[in-house]
């Protein structure tokens, strides 16, 4: 029996530099685990700076690759992009009710480098031809303002641009953006048979925002084809282009590219740290009996960090929930791999990733002068840092001691991570060794070949 796939076609412009345009939509449609399909309506020469030149694909080429994948694959649904200019809008549109699949028209004007990619004569063949098919349109402020002539610089305007695009212009929906207007949420307006509904998100100052609206409408065109209903689709859609800016690509010297991949990425990456912590805590307990004489007071904990591009905070750390602890002769850990559930060791992986993003895992063991002299004889690097030399602004911030450690410890071995670094401690203070890997597994097994140097 055949699993049915769904299937989503986009019908836009190609972006050479991967951020926008139909490479934007195809990464979206994989990310939401959709079969993508392109339709290619313009060829652009562009970067993250700047639109260089435009190839328009003639009309009759554009319906053919359309009629090539509905005949033979099936659109469950298409979305329309870049579509250049009156002719292609128009040859767009026959096809489209030809086939009567769900569409989502993002009605893209001006690129991000401010290179207008529809020409003024197009504007009324977009609004004429295409709108009355949509089933979503996908307008940012000022494209809505084009569209309606209604000037859109407020919630209520953007609320009055979306009734006016589905009650005078024909289409199903409508959804006015809200990254172009004030405040500290970004407000998206979803106007849909007869009432508004809002999808709010935080506002990503620091964000990468190249193609957010080729993401944003190939997004909702993805539910669509999954069955999902607009109001569904939309929410989704605004939560994956919101993770999709905030972890974008930073590529380029301008606009750097949303990243359509997070969506999938960062499941993916928490998955892997649970597990690798989960495999190390089973090294440790099989190897109990070596490992407990390396339990420090403060106990022991073992961490693997996703991986840099995505971890922002100690809550994408995984790390033994209750640490590892003395059990008799040998170790166990108290609870189960968790993230957020280490401080200190965490915010030491975090600092260490600064300066080499493989380094995402460490172990904390008890401090012992032998333990580093074996560390040496086996090749490991040794650095370490001095807490008497801590600067008092450092003391006093929440926090601050780790990475300042940290740091301190990796400048001393010459810029470089280092497979060990300790501290001898300091008033209150237990003297400290971590030991770092490429992930927990790596790093409890240079513990274990640190102590089989030890015993011998």
């Amino acid at each position: 029996m055949r699993i049915k796939i769904p299937r989503a076609l986009t019908i836009a412009g190609s972006d050479s530099g991967g951020g926008a345009g139909i490479q934007a939509d195809l990464k979206t449609f994989a990310a939401l685990g959709v079969h993508g399909m392109s339709a290619i309506t313009s060829i652009t020469a562009q970067n993250t700076l700047e639109v260089r030149a435009i190839h328009d694909v003639p009309p009759a080429v554009v319906v053919a690759q359309i009629e090539a994948v509905a005949d033979d694959i099936g659109v469950d649904a298409t979305k329309t992009g870049m579509l250049s200019n009156a002719e292609i809008i128009r040859a767009v549109a026959a096809t489209v009710r030809k086939y009567g699949f769900p569409l989502v028209v993002d009605p893209v004007m001006i690129a991000k480098s401010g290179a207008k990619l529809l020409r003024d004569d197009a504007i009324e063949a977009l609004i004429k031809e295409l709108i009355p098919l949509a089933t979503v349109v996908t307008p940012n402020a000022r494209e809505a303002e084009r569209i309606t002539g209604i000037r859109v610089t407020t919630l209520d305007d953007a609320r009055k641009a979306a009734k006016h695009i589905v009650e005078e212009l024909g289409a199903k929906a409508a959804v006015v953006k809200g990254g172009h207007l004030p405040g500290a949420e970004s407000i998206d307006i979803l106007y849909h048979e007869g009432s508004f509904k809002e999808f709010r998100a935080r506002r990503i100052d620091e964000g990468c925002t190249h193609g957010t609206g080729c993401t944003f409408s190939a997004a909702i065109a993805a539910c669509l084809a999954k069955g999902l209903s607009v109001e569904d689709s939309v929410g989704i859609a605004k939560r994956f282009v919101t993770l999709a800016i905030e972890h974008g690509t930073r590529v380029g010297r301008g606009h750097c590219p949303v990243n359509p991949s997070a969506w999938v990425d960062i499941p993916a990456e928490r998955w892997a740290a649970l597990a690798s912590v989960a495999r190390a805590i089973e090294i440790l307990e099989e190897n109990g009996e070596l490992v407990n004489p390396l339990v420090p007071e403060v106990q022991m904990n073992v961490v693997t960090a996703i991986s840099r591009r995505y971890a922002r905070s100690v809550e994408d750390v995984v790390a033994v929930k209750g640490r590892v602890v003395r059990y008799g002769k040998t170790v166990r850990a108290v609870g189960p791999p968790s993230f957020g559930a280490s401080s200190h060791l965490a915010r030491a992986v975090l600092k260490a990733m600064e300066f080499d993003e493989r380094v995402r895992g460490a172990v904390n063991v008890k401090y012992s002068e032998e333990f580093i002299q074996a560390a040496k004889k086996l090749g490991f690097t040794c650095s370490y840092y001095d807490r008497s030399e801590e600067p008092e602004e450092v003391k006093t911030a929440e926090g601050g001691t780790i990475p300042w450690g940290i740091e301190a410890a990796v400048r001393r071995a010459g810029g470089k991570v280092p497979d060990i670094i300790y501290h001898t401690g300091d008033i209150g203070k237990e003297p400290m060794i971590n030991v770092f890997g490429f992930d927990a597994v790596d790093a409890v097994r240079k513990v274990l070949r640190i102590v089989g140097v030890v015993r011998q």
